[in-house]
């Protein structure tokens, strides 16, 4: 394309993934007069951005919002110098993991990527530009960034926003085109006023003026760990009361409505289940958690630390039931595994519940036969050695012990178990029926989503458990 003056401004976003390109789609999509380019070193991620038909995520409503603009005002490149040079703003979307060595090991957010991104535009810029935070960071990252970028020797003044994503996975369109909130922070001088509205220009092309928020530099940078703090919150929370639930009759669906409809709580995340997972919640909470004690908040890492151990329990606690309701062994038995990815409507398997229930039942012997609709074998086996360190050199026998099958009446034919462990639509629809025929008897679901008609199933046959439901034989006076 030939750059011309037409342009309303110009942006880069460094980063084409789980965040970067849905934002970068949607902006494209809402503001034809700016132009946009996604730039990333992977040139194989590029061509699933430039695919016709499949991109490299899975997400719903994505695709023809990238058909939409893509060609005409959105692009995708590794041309990352032009990209760079000839943008107006820059977004610094890149992965910060969990450090798994070093200091903060295990907690601390690593923010290499984010430094690498801030070093190359200050090699490639010849004009000034506003840099903008899109990767989740610690508190006070856009000080080393501004720091980076002051460092270039050719006079350029480099304004940086903190810009955090909001999304949830399986819902990211609807959340871009329709957000609670956008948040802005920048510094407080004339210069970073400036910065922020421009970038409220951007967005102000689609929400309304009171739906963006101005803030400064840290408020926004600690909001996005807090905001998926609480959330994480409310899930361990209602998880922990799962377990008391299956102890004394009471039923955790119940107590969820009840405490839900209390207009000061309410009904939002307080879904029970086996855990929760994706890239986002445990890494921001451990980040919080490394945070406070770096400044010597130890009372306060401990809590926030709590949220993350709950769901270690709960994971865990699923596990233990699955063999202790099975006669207290599963060596050698078939368990069809329904869901690999983290939540419904998504491809990710980053901290997956699933993943861990599977090392479990690894531990234990089982023959597992995984289906997941959008989940390959490949992307199954990279988390599993990310993770937890499994891979076919460390554990004999694993690709024999795991089996990925077609579809859910496959997996499930001759198993002595089922667990449901992603919420997919399509597995609360399954002819249970024909797939109890199939299974050896007694023929076990176990319910990690709480999806199932357990009535129906009962009645078919199944000796049916879930998460913070009673077990009707084991209480005479529900």
């Amino acid at each position: 394309i030939i750059m011309s003056d037409e342009w309303e401004l110009k942006i880069c976003c460094m980063g084409a993934g789980y965040v970067g390109g849905p934002t970068m789609a949607v902006i494209a999509k809402m503001c034809p007069k700016i132009r946009v380019c996604v730039v990333d070193l992977s040139q194989k991620q590029i061509d699933g951005w430039n695919n016709a038909d499949c991109l490299p995520i899975y997400e719903p409503g994505l695709l023809d919002v990238v058909k939409e603009s893509r060609g005409r005002n959105l692009f995708f490149s590794t041309d990352i110098d032009t990209e760079l040079e000839r943008a107006d703003i820059v977004f610094i979307s890149v992965n910060t993991p969990t450090k798994t060595q070093g200091i903060g090991a295990g907690r601390a957010a690593n923010i290499k990527n984010c430094e690498l991104c801030a070093r190359k535009i200050a090699e490639v810029s010849t004009s000034d530009k506003i840099i903008v935070e899109k990767s989740t960071v610690p508190v006070r990252t856009a000080e080393a960034i501004r720091r980076v970028l002051d460092c270039n020797d050719k006079g350029l003044n480099f304004q940086v926003l903190s810009n955090p994503e909001f999304l949830a996975e399986g819902t990211a369109i609807g959340d871009l085109e329709k957000p609670d909130r956008v948040l802005i922070g920048g510094q407080q001088s004339l210069e970073g006023l400036e910065a922020a509205r421009t970038l409220v220009s951007v967005y102000a092309h689609w929400v309304p003026k009171e739906n963006i928020l101005t803030t400064n530099l840290w408020s926004s940078e600690l909001s996005k760990l807090v905001a998926n703090a609480f959330l994480a919150q409310r899930v361990s929370s209602i998880n922990s009361i799962s377990a008391l639930c299956e102890s004394t009759g009471a039923d955790v669906s119940e107590i969820s409505r009840a405490v839900g409809m209390d207009a000061r709580i309410g009904k939002k995340f307080l879904q029970a289940s086996v855990g929760f997972g994706g890239s986002c919640f445990q890494k921001d909470i451990l980040n919080l958690v490394y945070l406070c004690e770096t400044y010597g908040l130890n009372e306060c890492a401990e809590y926030w630390n709590q949220v993350v151990a709950m769901n270690d329990y709960q994971k865990k606690r699923f596990s233990r039931k699955m063999v202790g309701k099975m006669f207290n062994t599963v060596t050698g038995k078939k368990i069809a595994i329904l869901g690999f990815a983290f939540k419904k409507d998504t491809g990710d398997v980053r901290e997956t519940p699933s993943m861990f229930v599977v090392r479990d039942l690894l531990v234990e012997g089982a023959n597992l036969h995984i289906y997941d609709p959008q989940v390959t074998r490949e992307d199954m086996w990279t988390e599993m050695n990310y993770t937890c360190g499994i891979n076919a050199e460390n554990t004999k026998g694993l690709e024999e012990s795991i089996t990925t099958s077609p579809d859910a009446m496959s997996a499930c034919e001759g198993a002595h178990a089922i667990a449901l462990l992603t919420e997919w639509d399509e597995f609360k629809t399954l002819d249970y029926e024909a797939i109890y025929k199939s299974m050896a008897k007694p023929a076990f679901l176990f319910d990690g989503r709480n999806i199932a008609d357990y009535d129906a199933l009962r009645k078919i046959g199944f000796e049916v458990h879930a998460i913070g439901k009673p077990d009707p034989n084991a209480f005479n006076d529900l």
